[in-house]
């Protein structure tokens, strides 16, 4: 996700740096940047010129200090300790100008900016994964958002070529609240033996979904879904129509994760994983 936003960011000629601790990981994100960049040429999308100038535009780097910029997107594991962490450390490398927007999925933007300095600098922007071709980003104000953030992201998301929707802070935001169900009621199917997990996923694509809902989580990563399941039964007091799936459970307790793990629902060669 991160390597994602990195190269959206870059193609809308904005100036972008891509952190992680891992130097193995951004090998990886260079790889895979150059890669999409490629595929861009080859469908005569960009010219070989135009992804050398984007490529040229991220700096990768594993040291913290680099990071000081107008907008930092954290777009980390999905642990609330883990974010607040990583946006103080980095306060102390910028401003009080600077924006923290954060990519969680599910987590309170409002208690995450309630701990760390410039707490009104704080927002939420979900992209949605892949993120260089999913228009859709919902941009979080939490309670102590200022305006003058919320109205910078909107234009940033716009610059970037998304469609950018506006929500209030509230357990899963929009999408991951609705499509709760889309996943929960599919993998109640599958546990009563109404259907096969195949079976479910032929008729909802039959139906114009793009994704059915396993193909959907073995590309998000069968962990990073329940995840958000889990986030979301918790806010909503353990209310029964948002409990975790066993049959998820099982999955993740197995490391059965999904395409970056090579089998999930599916099975994948490790060339398409």
């Amino acid at each position: 996700m991160g390597s994602g936003i990195a190269q959206m960011a870059a193609q809308s000629g904005f100036a972008t740096i891509l952190f992680d601790v891992n130097e193995a990981i951004l090998e990886k994100a260079k790889e895979k940047i150059q890669k999409n960049l490629q595929f861009l040429v080859d469908k005569k999308k960009i010219s070989s010129e135009e992804k050398k100038e984007i490529f040229s535009r991220i700096k990768f780097t594993s040291e913290i200090k680099d990071c000081t910029a107008f907008v930092i997107i954290e777009a980390i594991v999905e642990i609330e300790k883990a974010k607040i962490s990583l946006f103080t450390d980095l306060a102390n490398f910028n401003n009080e100008e600077v924006i923290f927007a954060s990519n969680t999925s599910s987590l309170s933007v409002s208690q995450v900016q309630e701990k760390i300095p410039f707490p009104e600098r704080v927002i939420g922007m979900h992209f949605f994964n892949p993120p260089y071709i999913m228009k859709l980003v919902e941009v979080v104000k939490g309670k102590l958002t200022n305006q003058e953030v919320v109205n910078a992201v909107l234009d940033i998301a716009e610059k970037m070529g998304k469609a950018p929707v506006l929500c209030e802070d509230s357990p899963g935001f929009i999408v991951n609240r609705v499509a709760r169900h889309y996943y929960l009621e599919s993998l109640k199917i599958v546990e009563d033996g109404i259907a096969s997990f195949e079976q479910v996923d032929e008729i909802m694509e039959a139906t114009g979904f793009k994704m059915g809902p396993f193909r959907l989580m073995d590309l998000i990563g069968i962990d990073i879904n329940l995840t958000v399941s889990e986030s979301v039964y918790k806010a909503f007091n353990n209310a029964s129509r948002f409990e975790p799936s066993p049959l998820q459970l099982e999955k993740v307790k197995n490391n059965f994760l999904g395409k970056k793990t090579g089998s999930g629902f599916y099975n994948y060669t490790k060339t398409s994983a």
